[in-house]
C-alpha cells in the first residue's frame, strides 16, 4: 500500500512539473527575450501607454457595471430557488465558452442600424461600433460572468440565519443587505472585480470585431506583430503580462486573507 502511494505521489509530481513547464517556458522566453532598451522604448511610446490605459479604463468600467447590476442579481441567485434557475445560471456562463469572435458578431448584430436597439442607440447619439462604448460593452459581456459567479459564492458562504436575525430585530431587507450581507461579502466582491478586470483586459477576438480603433493593448500587440513581427510586439506583450501579474498578485492576497479569516 505504501509503495502504491509513493508511485501515485511521484506521478502527481511529474504531472505538476510538466504543467509548470508547459505554462512557464513560453512566458519566461517572451519576458526575457526583449532587451531592457526595447522595454524602455515601449514604456515611453505614447501609443503603447494609450492602449494599456484604455484597456485598464474599459476593464475598470466593465467591472463597475458588473458591480452595480451584477451584485443584486448574484444575491438573488444565492438566496432563491425558482423555476428556470439552472437555465439562467447556464446563460450567465455562456460568454465564458462562446468563441470570442462570435461574441463580437453577436453584439454587432443587435447594435447595428438594421436592428431596433441599434437604431434607438443611433437616434440617441450613442455610437457602439469603433468606439470606447463598444469596447466597454464587449468587456462587460465577457467579464461579468466571472464577477457574478464569484459574488454568488460569497453570498452562499454567508448563513441566512444572520440575515433573519437582523430582520427580526426590525431591519428591513434593504438595510440588512447593505449593513450585514454586503460587508460580509466584500472580499468576494473584490475577488470578482479583479477576475472581471483580468478577463476583460485580455479580450481580443470580440474587441477587434466591434472596435478595432481606438486600440486596446491586445489589439495593438496584434497589429504590431502583423506589421513588424515579434521584435516590436513582445515589449508591449511583456508590459501587459506585468499588469496581469499585478492583478493576480492582488487577487491571491485577497484570497489568502479570506482563508485566514475563515480559519
Amino acid at each position: 500500500m505504501k509503495r502504491k502511494k509513493e508511485i501515485f505521489y511521484l506521478v502527481s509530481l511529474i504531472s505538476g512539473i510538466l504543467i509548470m513547464f508547459f505554462i512557464l517556458l513560453p512566458l519566461i522566453k517572451m519576458i526575457t527575450q526583449p532587451s531592457i532598451s526595447s522595454l524602455k522604448e515601449a514604456i515611453k511610446d505614447k501609443e503603447v501607454i494609450k492602449a494599456i490605459s484604455l484597456s485598464l479604463y474599459a476593464s475598470g468600467m466593465a467591472a463597475l457595471i458588473s458591480l452595480i447590476i451584477g451584485t443584486p442579481f448574484a444575491f438573488l441567485l444565492a438566496r432563491k430557488d425558482f423555476i428556470g434557475k439552472r437555465f439562467i445560471e447556464s446563460v450567465i456562463d455562456l460568454p465564458i465558452v462562446i468563441p470570442h469572435p462570435v461574441v463580437g458578431i453577436a453584439i454587432l448584430s443587435v447594435v447595428g442600424k438594421n436592428y431596433w436597439l441599434g437604431e434607438f442607440l443611433y437616434k440617441m447619439g450613442i455610437k457602439v461600433m469603433g468606439s470606447v462604448t463598444g469596447i466597454i460593452t464587449v468587456l462587460t459581456f465577457v467579464g461579468m460572468p466571472f464577477y457574478i459567479n464569484s459574488v454568488k459564492d460569497g453570498f452562499l458562504s454567508i448563513s441566512p440565519r444572520i440575515e433573519n436575525i437582523s430582520r427580526t430585530l426590525g431591519a428591513s431587507m434593504t438595510q440588512t443587505f447593505f449593513r450585514i450581507t454586503l460587508p460580509l461579502a466584500l472580499k468576494s466582491m473584490l475577488v470578482g472585480i479583479i477576475m472581471c478586470i483580468a478577463r476583460a483586459i485580455s479580450e481580443f477576438g470580440a474587441v477587434v470585431i466591434v472596435a478595432y480603433h481606438p486600440m486596446v493593448a491586445p489589439v495593438l500587440i496584434y497589429e504590431r506583430f502583423e506589421a513588424y513581427g515579434l521584435k516590436y510586439s513582445q515589449p508591449v506583450a511583456v508590459l501587459l503580462i506585468i499588469v496581469c501579474l499585478i492583478l493576480f498578485f492582488i487577487l491571491r492576497i485577497i484570497s489568502l486573507t479570506k482563508k485566514e479569516k475563515a480559519l
